[in-house]
Parts: structure tokens; sequence; C-alpha cells
């Protein structure tokens, strides 16, 4: 047994290095911190291939490894299934765009989380994934239902500046899809974007979060609708909130 993990984790990593992109300069708040850290992350990938989820791995995937994390990479939900490997994790990162999940693997995230292991993702990978199940949904505390107009130029606002995942952080321009979602009240909203009602009136004015974290039982959830593709990613304020989201809610974090 523990050949077979020393052998899947040699070739683990060997497939980050090889699809290793180059990161921010300098780094995070906070990332110091975590980098004597040594946790699990699992990230599992898949669903509409239109939004990059390959590539957008490979931008992440590397960094949690250089912070010290022993990263799993997954392309199929049965990795959910395995109870004694979930509930082992420190942290997972879902880049799973609509698609469906069996009860059993749902049920397997699901503990997971509730037992205390991090979720973290960004855009439909996590907000727009599973789309009849209710549970799930109401774990990451929001679903996509629309992105008016397309992809059209838009702002950022960052609404607290203390927290970890959004300090030092400036507003910011996105030319993206603009996500319209249905959220949950208990989440704590860290940026938020406005709508100019230009392709759908009866909504202009309305302020919708971005960037949130909420508690699903002992799991930390981060979420935030940015990375509609990896070219998204290039935005350095975008790419900075997915990196310490994902160490926020890593069970690990002293955050």
């Amino acid at each position: 047994m523990k050949h077979t993990e020393v052998s899947r984790r040699d070739f683990i990593s060997r497939t980050v290095a090889a699809g290793a992109v180059s990161a921010l300069t300098g780094e995070t708040l906070f990332a110091a911190e975590a980098k004597n850290h040594r946790g699990v992350a699992l990230v599992v990938w898949g669903g509409w291939e239109g939004h990059e989820p390959d590539k957008c791995v490979a931008i992440f995937a590397p960094w949690l490894t250089e912070q010290g994390y022993d990263v799993e990479i997954s392309h199929t939900l049965d990795s959910y299934l395995d109870r004694d490997r979930m509930m082992s994790l420190d942290l997972i990162v879902q880049v799973f765009t609509m698609s469906e999940i069996s009860g059993e693997q749902e049920k397997g995230l699901l503990d997971a989380v509730r037992s205390g292991v991090g979720l973290a993702g960004w855009h439909g990978g996590l907000a727009d994934a599973f789309r009849k199940n209710t549970e799930y949904q109401f774990m990451v505390g929001g679903q996509w239902v629309a992105h008016p107009g397309g992809i059209i130029d838009y702002e950022v606002n960052i609404i607290d500046h203390e927290d970890p995942i959004t300090r030092g952080l400036t507003d910011f321009r996105m030319h993206s899809e603009q996500y319209y979602m249905h959220v949950d009240p208990v989440n704590e909203v860290l940026a938020t974007t406005t709508y100019s009602g230009k392709h759908a009136p009866w909504i202009e004015g309305v302020v919708m979060p971005v960037v949130w974290k909420k508690m699903y039982g002992n799991g930390r959830i981060f979420y935030t609708s940015l990375g509609h593709v990896a070219k998204d990613f290039d935005v350095p304020q975008a790419r900075e909130i997915v990196k310490r989201g994902m160490l926020w809610a890593s069970r690990s974090s002293g955050e």
C-alpha cells in the first residue's frame, strides 16, 4: 500500500511539474506561513471543457505544491468514494462544471467537508456543478443562474479590506462573464459587482457577491465567481484571491 501511494504521488508530481505555469511575482499574504505546513490537497477536475478546467488546474496545483501540500490530481468524481482517503484530506479543490454526481459520490464529498475538510473553487467549477443536487448547493452557498451579456467588461469591488483573502487588494476590472447567482444569506461576502442594467434592465443596480466564504459543518468553503477561462487569472487580483482562498479553506489553516 505504501509503495502504491508513493508511486502515485511521484506520478502526480511529474504531472504537476509538466503543467506548471509561472506564478505571480511576490508572495501572497500569509502564504509564507503556509510554506512550512504539509497538508494533503485533492484537486478534482472535469465537466464542461469550455471552462478550461485542465488549464486552470495547471495554474493552481503547482502553486499548492510550492506551499507544502501533497497534491493529488483526479479526473473522476469516483475519488469522492474513498471515505478513508477523503477524511484524511486538508483541502478539496473542485473544478467540475455541470455534469452529474451519484448519490454515493455526493455523500462522500459532503461527509468529508462536514467533518472539517476544506472546499475551494471558482466560477462554474464549484457553483455550477450538479444542478440537480440541492444539498450540494446548500454546502457551496450559491448557484449560477445567468451571465447577462456574456463576455463583458465589469468591475469587482473589494468590500472587506481586513479579511486575509482580500486584505491589501484594490478594486479591479474583468473582461469575462459577470455571474448572476442565487446566494445563501449566511455567506460572508468579501467582494461584489454591480450590474449596469445594459443587458438586463430589470437588474440595474443589483449588487452581487463575487467572493465569499462560509462554513458547512466543520468545513470551510471558499468561492469566487471569477475564472471563466484560464486567461482570466492573468488579472493579478483574480489569481491572488484564489490562492488565498484555498489557503484559508484548508483544514490546517491558522487564519
